[in-house]
């Protein structure tokens, strides 16, 4: 499964070449010969995370996959078509798909994440790359689109990038989104995250919402907080106001715009 991916006319030339000339419809993006949800859930049962797979919210899903011009044979159509998302370690990390529902307490879909056009419009594109998954502290995995080093990105077109927040930087993960799923259910976000745990945080992620996220003060990466994480104070507030304070001082203190964070 691993591997890059198209989406659309955005992400043109990683794989799957985006063809302005036709576009699919969404009876030709989920009836393929070998769609790759059995063998995501194959992955799924085998993982060595703590693991939630949602339901979708049928409508919102198809919409997703429509937008995004990728078929059920990809992970990422797989996972928007047949499941609301991922809640890995608890919540520790949330994984957008299609969506499990409109409630304030339901995981917001792809399209929902990344602000997609209410209506299929073939000439949207995700101008900052793809918003794909968050975690409770603000860092946010984005897939690459077409020209990441004009946005200041690094990395190449279709490959996975953490905006990390304990350093307000983007950072190349050197890894296309399907293997970025396998690279995640394999246990590899407790190496991952060293440094960014503390003694309990399971309990108090577990508590969360999906539209709720973690701020710590001092600031995760303030050194304060890196010489002593258990000593800070923590408390649940909107994931969108952890996201905010991220890109603020982002701005504050590097030299380039964080740009698009994602939309919860």
């Amino acid at each position: 499964m691993a591997g890059t991916l198209s989406l659309g006319p955005g992400f043109e030339g990683v794989v799957q070449r985006w063809d302005d000339r036709r576009v699919r419809g969404i009876d030709e993006l989920i009836s393929v010969d070998d769609p790759a949800w059995p063998e995501l859930e194959d992955l799924f049962a085998a993982s060595a995370v703590p693991i939630e797979v949602l339901t979708a919210d049928r409508s919102e899903s198809r919409r997703c996959l429509l937008q995004m011009q990728v078929t059920a044979r990809s992970v990422l159509g797989a996972m928007a078509l047949n499941c609301g998302g991922l809640a890995l370690d608890d919540g520790w990390v949330r994984v957008f798909a299609g969506g499990s529902g409109e409630d304030g307490g339901s995981l917001p879909s792809l399209a929902q994440v990344n602000a997609f056009p209410a209506h299929f419009d073939p000439a949207w594109q995700p101008a900052n790359g793809l918003v794909v998954g968050h975690d409770v502290l603000g860092g946010v995995f984005a897939l690459n689109g077409h020209d990441p080093e004009a946005l200041g990105r690094p990395g190449v077109p279709g490959q996975m990038t953490y905006f990390a927040p304990d350093t307000l930087e983007w950072e190349a993960m050197e890894m296309g989104h399907s293997a970025w799923i396998s690279w995640m259910l394999s246990g590899r976000l407790e190496k991952f995250y060293e440094g960014l745990r503390w003694p309990g945080w399971r309990e108090e992620v577990a508590s969360l919402s999906f539209s709720q996220g973690i701020s710590v003060i001092p600031f995760v990466w303030s050194q304060e907080a890196q010489a002593d994480l258990a000593a800070t104070s923590r408390r649940a507030v909107p994931m969108r106001e952890v996201l905010g304070l991220a890109a603020d001082f982002a701005l504050q203190m590097g030299s380039v715009d964080p740009g698009f964070l994602g939309a919860v």
